[in-house]
């Protein structure tokens, strides 16, 4: 019994980790307590709410580990609420713990998606290695606020004064135009292929995953197509289809679009009194009370329809109506998985597991892939040292970056770097 004992502890301490033992800890850690939902929100001191607690342990993880870099990602609001106070704690925890720090805004739109998605990236280094750099964009996309104004230069962009050559912005319809037709009820997540990429965007994202990581590393294997999978939406109930059919296939439209619905003063939708109040054969409202009273009536959100020339907002975690915009342009049911995870530049061959409200969950909450990559990107030139710092905190990416084919790798797939 006790030899069972004894290799079940030298088994577990095998598996712990030691400090000076990691090269990387990443990690986002979630600030609930500040989200926009929350009525009873802690100003005054954040940390107290438990819901914020996990960036207190996040932290220290990196005083027990001493990693020799550190990458969190958080939103935006970490800067914003309490006038910052979140991210400010994360930036004088690594700099109490002797780690050199470098805080970035990145927006997912301007690394080749057609989704807007602004984050907070925030760096740390031990003093013994070089800090890594926020990498600059590659795309034209326009910055619509959402910064806080004390974070502003933390932006990541080019200056004012420089004219760098960018790619023109992606928008909806170079994600999602090739994908096959389905309905609100689509049960089967596995399909074929219908036509031939339409896009640049499309052609990549739909590489096999050998194809892909050949590309990376500058092999000039062809591109191929596989299975499509997770093209389901989530299945809206019969008053939500109902409402969601009746929604105009036009860009802007929502459900200030519904009968029985006009805007008054101030832009605030309201009921209108001279129509009679429509009902669903269930015997609910076509016109929910919660679409009127969102926002206090001046939200465009409840029921809105996406449009094939825009960049969305941001993918969130769940595909409900009720508040965000989310219907296809032109097929009566919300984005599907697939879509969504399009949007967040997940490759084809990722394939989502569990429920399918999970696997919305796990697209809304990932780091959008391009971002992630130039990160990554960036992280191997300043662990192989390729750059010093002196040229300031941002990193130009190399031509054509996000091209399959194009981009050659930081380090050979035959090789391993080592310090």
């Amino acid at each position: 019994m006790h030899i069972r004992f004894l290799m079940l502890f030298i088994s577990l301490f095998v598996l712990l980790l030691l400090k000076g033992d990691v090269d990387v800890l990443c990690g986002g850690p979630p600030c609930q307590g500040i989200s926009g939902l929350n009525r009873f929100r802690n100003r005054d001191d954040p940390l107290n709410d438990d819901k914020n607690r996990q960036l207190v342990t996040f932290m220290n993880i990196v005083s027990y580990l001493r990693p020799k870099f550190v990458l969190m990602e958080n939103v935006v609001d970490i800067l914003q609420f309490a006038e910052g106070y979140l991210g400010r704690y994360a930036l004088s925890r690594l700099v109490a713990m002797n780690y050199q720090s470098r805080l970035g805004i990145m927006l997912a739109g301007c690394y080749g998606l057609p989704q807007f998605r602004m984050r907070t990236f925030l760096w740390g280094a031990l003093t013994t290695m070089v800090l890594p750099k926020h990498p600059l964009p590659t795309h034209n996309v326009v910055i619509r606020g959402g910064a806080p104004n004390a974070f502003t230069q933390s932006v990541v962009a080019y200056d004012e004064i420089q004219n760098p050559t960018l790619k023109n912005a992606l928008v909806l319809e170079d994600a999602i135009s090739d994908l096959p037709k389905v309905g609100n009820d689509q049960a089967d997540d596995v399909m074929e292929y219908l036509v031939k990429p339409k896009t640049e965007f499309q052609r990549y994202i739909r590489l096999s995953r050998k194809e892909m990581l050949d590309y990376s590393f500058g092999d000039k294997t062809g591109p191929g197509e596989g299975t499509l999978m997770d093209h389901c939406p989530l299945r809206l109930n019969k008053d939500d289809y109902e409402r969601v059919k009746r929604i105009p296939f036009e860009k802007g439209a929502n459900f200030r679009d519904l009968e029985g619905v006009r805007v008054g003063p101030n832009n605030v939708a309201e009921f209108d009194p001279e129509i009679p109040r429509v009902y669903l054969e269930s015997g609910n409202p076509l016109v929910p009370e919660y679409a009127i009273k969102f926002r206090s009536g001046k939200s465009l959100r409840p029921f809105g329809r996406l449009w094939w020339d825009e960049t969305v907002p941001t993918v969130v975690t769940s595909a409900n109506p009720h508040s965000q915009r989310i219907l296809h342009p032109s097929q009566a049911r919300v984005l599907t998985v697939r879509e969504n995870a399009r949007l967040q530049g997940f490759p084809d061959y990722y394939r989502l597991d569990g429920p399918i409200k999970e696997r919305y969950m796990q697209v809304g909450n990932a780091v959008a892939v391009p971002v992630a990559r130039a990160l990554g990107y960036s992280l191997g030139l300043a662990y192989l040292r390729k750059h010093d710092g002196s040229d300031g905190p941002m990193l130009v990416l190399p031509a054509n970056f996000f091209s399959p084919g194009q981009t050659e790798a930081v380090v050979p797939a035959d090789e391993v770097a080592e310090e």
